[in-house]
């Protein structure tokens, strides 16, 4: 298959551009997979800043916890002071019992 002079004049330029094309979509694909590995990087950092934080989140939760504990003695210490007041001698009833009836 011979290529005539016409059909050179053609089918070189088309090359030329071609190859051009070929070089932006590889440029283009080198440029999305830069910017993937950037994305990645930023999602790494966030997600340890993250953990960092929650971290923190569970000293909160222990204080929390703390004061909940201590809510509970209170609460419980009170029940038992209603308790002894409760169980304490009343000044007349019960003390004295009439037979005489």
């Amino acid at each position: 298959m011979s290529l005539k002079g016409i059909e050179l004049q053609i089918a070189i330029p088309k090359t030329f551009d071609a190859g051009k094309v070929v070089e932006q979509q590889q440029q283009h694909i080198t440029n999305q997979q830069m910017h993937a590995n950037e994305a990645l990087k930023r999602e790494v950092e966030r997600q340890q800043t993250i953990v960092n934080e929650t971290e923190g989140l569970m000293n909160i939760d222990g204080d929390e916890e703390k004061k909940r504990e201590q809510e509970r003695e209170e609460q419980q210490r009170k029940k038992k002071l209603e308790l002894a007041k409760k169980k304490a001698k009343h000044p007349f009833k019960g003390n004295f019992v009439d037979f005489s009836g």
